[in-house]
């Protein structure tokens, strides 16, 4: 207990997460072990976690989508979906959380999809007279989504703490990623069919327009079916699958002239600073870690919530609770590294399948992303667009949080939306 109150005086001192986690694991490891061993350590954890290949698939889907988003790839995704759907009330809404599945299957970061997105579809928004709350929250929403659709950085480090299959785990999240595409739409539907005034109707275009947004389209597409399809089909490990995606990704670019060498130094130096900070992260989780082990904490935690004698679906909702009280505290990433090594070994305790386990996690960290009083996803876009304010902006995000919730609900009562893919990998 004094190791958790003393991290979270260090978070809300502003020390950094992984520094945080990493000072107050030494630290009680070194009070219960000795201070040699302690130290000992940290060099130990860190050289090999920076030198696991298995840790290399995040690299490589960082770089991937560091060159998908310097490339101009949201623009064109945007286009096409603004060419077909701008044209209906709400439809520009609509384009945008399409945009932003499409964006979120090449790039695998929620908070690169939300800031990209504020620079392309805000203004087009903006443009036709759309409220800035529903511009803003149906940016926020969609931008939740670049942490569910595979490649996800999120999903590939709950799996490395949890030893499940990287491969699985991404099939698991394409069910619901496409299940949280249908309801954002259903969402916009439903703020039309109440409100009709609410939202404008934007430019219908000709048939030709329709067509040349489309000729761009297919570069991302390709890329999405030759990682995910490798992946699927067994050709490609994780990591060779990351590999081939930031070949190909940078590939693409080269070839349709969409790269400069500025641009690719912008995508290595924006790779290298997120990795860098994913490891950060990564390695304080490690050594909080062998802290919580060496205390049994994860088996005390799973003794006392077994020992209440409630229902395994009770756990789990007060499991999801935590997630979206920490939400308000902490980035995705921390959520994910901090906690499962501490649940997991309830949830298997408690029968529950661990690949379904891992999608549930990320969708409840998503809401984290979003929900108020505290979203990462809504200072991102507050930074982009400075003369939005947050109440504005989490007015427009709270009908996309409903519906967030009741995806959530539909995926505990239908576990085979995130099953059967995996399930079919063999």
């Amino acid at each position: 207990m004094i190791g958790f109150v003393a991290l979270f005086v260090l978070m809300v001192l502003r020390v950094p997460v992984g520094m945080a986690m990493g000072l107050v694991g030494v630290t009680g490891y070194g009070y219960i072990v000795g201070m040699e061993p302690a130290l000992k350590m940290v060099g130990q954890t860190t050289m090999r976690t920076v030198t696991d290949s298995g840790f290399s698939v995040i690299p490589m889907f960082m770089l991937m989508g560091a060159f998908v988003s310097v490339s101009g790839v949201s623009r064109e995704l945007f286009r096409a979906a603004n060419a077909f759907l701008g044209h209906l009330r709400g439809g520009l809404g609509v384009a945008t959380v399409m945009a932003c599945g499409g964006f979120a299957a090449i790039c695998g970061s929620s908070v690169a999809t939300a800031a990209t997105f504020s620079k392309v579809a805000y203004p087009e928004m903006r443009h036709y007279n759309y409220p800035k709350s529903f511009a803003t929250g149906v940016i926020a929403a969609g931008g939740t989504l670049g942490i569910m659709i595979p490649p996800s950085t999120v999903l590939a480090v709950y799996a490395i703490l949890t030893q499940q299959d990287i491969g699985k785990l991404f099939m698991a999240g394409i069910g619901p990623g496409l299940l949280a595409i249908l309801l954002y739409v259903l969402t916009i539907a439903l703020i039309v069919m109440i409100r009709p005034g609410f939202l404008p109707a934007g430019e219908r275009k000709t048939r030709q327009e329709r067509l040349a947004s489309l000729k761009d389209v297919w570069a991302p597409l390709a890329l999405f079916f030759f990682v995910i399809g490798g992946l699927y089909g067994g050709l490609f490990t994780p990591s060779e699958a990351g590999g081939m995606g930031a070949v190909g990704a940078f590939l693409l670019g080269v070839v349709r002239l969409r790269l400069s060498l500025a641009q690719i130094r912008e995508a290595l130096l924006e790779a290298t600073r997120t990795s860098a900070a994913v490891f950060t992260v990564l390695i304080g989780a490690l050594l909080f870690g062998y802290f919580l082990t060496i205390t049994q904490t994860p088996q005390k935690v799973t003794e006392f919530l077994t020992g209440l004698g409630w229902s395994r679906y009770a756990l789990l909702a007060i499991i999801m609770a935590m997630y979206l009280v920490l939400g308000c505290l902490m980035d995705a990433m921390a959520m994910i590294i901090l906690t499962v090594p501490i649940i997991y070994p309830l949830i298997l305790q408690l029968g529950f399948d661990p690949i379904w386990f891992g999608v549930i996690v990320v969708m409840t960290v998503e809401l984290g992303l979003i929900h108020p009083p505290v979203g990462m996803n809504v200072f991102v876009i507050k930074s982009v667009v400075p003369d939005v304010s947050f109440t504005t902006i989490f007015r427009g995000v709270i009908p996309f949080v409903l519906m967030d919730l009741v995806r959530l609900v539909i995926l505990i009562a239908f576990p085979m939306i995130a099953l059967w893919l995996p399930s079919r990998m063999g």
